[in-house]
């Protein structure tokens, strides 16, 4: 894949201007884009916006879709707010994003550039996303047993495929590719036939064996799985394609790699030390480090652990405790008082709501009451769902609630990833980062209760950085 002996040509422009990698995220909520210098590795310039994407669901069933022409829409408006004479001078793209998801196109014509710097989604599907929840636990279990050391759980795009296969059959003859949404993204830019995927996001899919770096053909094949769907697999890192047009300025002809995780990607950001724990708390929570090098995983699934391993880059694995309740938690509690208060005619917007909330859980410095927030279930435990104990006439004030409900979060991270854990490898320091830690003090103060390493922050930890630095490091 790497046969493009020309990646180098306009690292230096003739002008003597700076190179720039381009590296853009296409996230659950919103879209972010980075221009990184390829000198200095510092951030010249970066955009995000929100993707305004959901489709509300009004028949009752669990679908999580998003429009995926709003999606792309939000990728061009962010990228077109980057400065054009910067963009002129990228050498090479990366995109990450949104992991285990899938979206459906027709190859030849998943999408339309007549607007001559931009394409705009055609024949595809809406992004079915890594929240969908139609797949049953029975419908799992009816599944046949993958060969991996990840367990497939609902969201997950084979999943998804077999969840078509069996209700809507005709949906899936419609489509000749399938990727998650950075896949796709990818290929459109640069005209591939195809799709290709790296490990990372084929792991997130289910049936991958990421030792072997193959799907599990055999398997899918003797369940009538559609194999024509599946993506090609190439290695985290490597080169997808090259343009095959201009897009805001990015000259057709450049680099573009193979889209990798969003998770991976924001590890990649800010681990600087294989001693360095990542927690990031975003839409959801991740708790993560490094395995050692000559790690391999179990052969099979182990359903009921709390700690997944990830495919990093090189064959190098994570140990990651990945919780599906974080910021969205909080989101959660906010919604709920938004609604109590409409009903009873006394409205504030979701951010003054925010702002109070902090304020009132800062002058609460503990608070006696338990809150543990997994209302949307575990993957390892999908049926245990939140619950409030321990309450009282003294610990239901606001600042209590908002104070037990941020110490919930990383209570249940680190049941997931016990601290003892963390120790027993070697981890000398935690970095926090992503968008809920960012904005919440609170949080960021039970964090550092919460474990006994030094904690650190980086602000800008976060995957379309990090996709941008893949990218550097392998110019």
């Amino acid at each position: 894949m790497m046969k493009h002996t020309h990646t180098h040509t306009h690292t230096h422009s003739v002008s003597g201007m700076s190179a720039y990698i381009l590296g853009v995220d296409v996230g659950t909520t919103s879209v972010k884009a980075v221009l990184l210098e390829t000198d200095s590795r510092a951030v010249a310039a970066t955009h995000t916006v929100p993707t305004t994407s959901d489709i509300t669901d009004s028949s009752g069933s669990k679908a999580k879709e998003q429009d995926t022409c709003r999606i792309v829409d939000a990728v061009n408006r962010c990228i077109g707010l980057l400065p054009r004479d910067k963009l002129q001078h990228v050498c090479s793209i990366g995109l990450s994003g949104q992991m285990h998801g899938v979206l459906f196109w027709k190859a030849k014509s998943g999408c339309d550039w007549s607007n001559r710097d931009s394409f705009t989604a055609r024949d595809t599907s809406q992004l079915i996303t890594w929240q969908d929840g139609r797949c049953s636990s029975s419908f799992l279990s009816s599944l046949p047993k993958p060969d991996s050391h990840l367990s497939v759980a609902t969201g997950f795009g084979c999943a998804t495929i077999f969840w078509y296969m069996k209700h809507r059959p005709e949906f899936l003859e419609d489509f000749t590719a399938a990727g998650t949404i950075q896949d796709y993204v990818v290929s459109m830019l640069c005209g591939l036939d195809g799709c290709v995927m790296t490990p990372q996001n084929a792991a997130s899919w289910g049936f991958f064996n990421t030792s072997s770096n193959q799907w599990n053909v055999d398997i899918l094949k003797g369940a009538g799985f559609p194999l024509n769907l599946l993506p090609q697999c190439v290695p985290s890192g490597v080169m997808a394609g090259l343009t095959h047009s201009d897009w805001h300025g990015v000259p057709a002809g450049t680099p573009v790699g193979a889209a990798l995780g969003d998770f991976q990607c924001s590890v990649y950001s800010c681990m600087s030390a294989l001693t360095d724990a990542v927690l990031n708390i975003s839409t959801s929570a991740q708790l993560t480090f490094a395995m050692p090098a000559d790690f391999s995983p179990p052969d099979s699934p182990q359903p009921a652990s709390s700690i997944s391993y990830f495919p990093y880059f090189d064959s190098s694995y994570l140990a990651v405790a990945a919780s599906l309740n974080g910021g969205n938690v909080l989101a959660s509690f906010v919604e709920m008082l938004s609604a109590w208060m409409k009903e009873l005619n006394a409205e504030l917007t979701d951010s003054c709501l925010y702002e109070k909330l902090i304020g009132c859980a800062l002058n609460q410095e503990s608070s006696d009451l338990r809150v543990s927030p997994t209302i949307l279930g575990e993957r390892h435990s999908p049926l245990c769902l939140g619950q409030v104990i321990n309450i009282s006439a003294d610990n239901l004030s606001l600042g209590h609630v908002t104070r037990a409900l941020c110490r919930g979060v990383l209570d249940n991270l680190t049941s997931m990833m016990p601290v003892e854990r963390l120790q027993q490898a070697g981890v000398s320091r935690i970095v926090g980062s992503g968008s809920a830690l960012t904005r919440n003090e609170v949080l960021r103060q039970e964090v550092e209760k919460a474990f006994n390493q030094p904690v650190v922050y980086r602000q800008n930890a976060d995957s379309a950085v990090g996709v941008a630095m893949v990218r550097c490091d392998r110019l």
